[in-house]
């Protein structure tokens, strides 16, 4: 049986990015970092994603096809944590596909990777919520 073992990020500058999903994630490298490759895991082996970042030329697609869900507990996490996100250095992205209750917050990080903080308590009065599909 097949498990997904990385989700793998074009980036520019991979010591840049790596510098931001260590700090917005609690990773930290497998091994030594090269400039045009690293794999991020969680620290001290606990379980969770890997993140590898991989040097890429092509831009970042403003609506990409796949993208990460950052999953909050409530408003008040998301708002939070999306506060600490952009003073990491990731930025608000204008997005034309929010519906009228969004239970997301679109972001970018350092290399304009679109990802998405969520309010997974957002309509479902629990810790449990689902996430809106959000394009």
């Amino acid at each position: 049986m097949l498990r997904v073992g990385s989700v793998v990020m074009g980036a520019s500058d991979v010591p840049r990015a790596a510098a931001f999903w260590t700090a917005a994630l609690g990773l930290v490298p497998r091994e030594e970092m090269a400039d045009d490759w690293v794999v991020l895991v969680p620290e001290g082996g606990a379980p969770g994603v890997q993140l590898a970042l991989s040097l890429s030329g092509t831009p970042p697609q403003e609506h990409p096809r796949i993208h990460l869900d950052l999953y909050a507990g409530d408003a008040a996490d998301q708002a939070a944590e999306v506060e600490r996100l952009v003073a990491l250095g990731a930025r608000r992205v204008e997005w034309d596909l929010y519906p009228e209750d969004a239970d997301f917050v679109v972001l970018a990080d350092t290399e304009g990777n679109v990802f998405c903080v969520i309010d997974t308590a957002h309509g479902t009065g629990t810790a449990q919520g689902t996430g809106t599909a959000h394009g």
